[in-house]
């Protein structure tokens, strides 16, 4: 089931499958959100109970291992809706028995979508319902269009920080995080974009300065994304295709070759009983 919400200025379309947005869109029609193409099947999916990939696809606690695959298995599960309005939506996802089997550990997982002023809102909240601490990473991986209007050439386009970007970056071996840091690509703040940076999966920003970023070309439509409560950016594009994906995550993928439990894990958020970690990310059309 679908929900559409509008501000007058900006249309986005929320599903209950995975609670991922399938749109946005402005009042010229321009449509910002990759439309699941066979490059890549997904939109923005949300990332939950891990961001990236566990080493061998296992989550170890109190010495049971647990199948875990990529990105966790809230893009794939069904919320249910908690509000619907006109401008905005809200949906859960509860532990139950299928996620127990794979994370066994009790929560409640809400995202909400708002528009106002042009300005799509995205806000997470995870809740440790549960009577142990919480392990658990999240993050968004929307897929803008790339270019955003097909007589622009993707090599026009460029990502503009809000602050220069000078600390390393990080990449992966087998979709974990490898030890080595690599000098980065953004000159000050400007990352000129190429299908050749993404040849080795993902940019890996751990030590990002900028709260936003700017996606544009010198002509034409643009976006930007802003975050709080986010500590990581993963930037990434299947060569060959036609989207930019801009990740504001909480963790990463697992170091290569750790093996410890899942608690040990580095970068997760550790949520004590009856606490809640919060994070925003927000869409502006520019």
């Amino acid at each position: 089931m679908e929900h559409k919400i509008r501000d007058g200025r900006l249309s986005a379309v929320i599903t209950a499958a995975g609670a991922e947005l399938t749109s946005l869109t402005d009042p010229e029609g321009t449509e910002y959100i990759w439309q699941a193409g066979p490059a890549w099947p997904r939109y923005a999916p949300v990332l939950f109970p891990i961001v990236g990939r566990l080493n061998e696809d296992l989550l170890t606690h109190d010495g049971k291992s647990y199948r875990m695959t990529q990105h966790g298995f809230a893009r794939d599960r069904v919320f249910s809706w908690m509000a619907r309005a006109a401008d905005s939506c809200s949906l859960q996802l509860v532990d139950d028995e299928e996620t127990r089997a794979k994370y066994p550990f009790s929560f409640r997982l809400e995202l909400s979508y708002r528009l106002a002023g042009g300005e799509l809102h995205v806000g997470f909240a995870v809740v440790n319902t549960g009577a142990e601490i919480l392990p658990a990473s999240f993050g968004a991986h929307p897929a803008f269009n790339w270019p955003l209007r097909p007589d622009i050439a993707q090599e026009d386009y460029a990502l503009l920080f809000s602050e220069e970007e000078p600390a390393p970056i990080r990449r992966l071996a087998g979709g974990l995080l490898k030890p080595e840091e690599l000098a980065t690509p953004i000159e000050g703040k400007r990352l000129a974009l190429r299908e050749n940076l993404f040849e080795a999966d993902a940019i890996i920003l751990d030590r990002v300065a900028s709260r936003s970023v700017r996606f544009a070309a010198p002509q034409g439509p643009g976006v930007e994304v802003e975050w709080e409560g986010f500590r990581e950016l993963g930037l990434w594009m299947k060569p060959g295709a036609r989207f930019l994906c801009i990740e504001p995550w909480l963790g990463a993928a697992s170091p290569v070759g750790f093996e410890g439990p899942f608690a040990a894990k580095p970068g997760l958020a550790l949520i004590a009983p009856g606490e809640t970690r919060s994070a925003e990310m927000r869409i502006r059309a520019i």
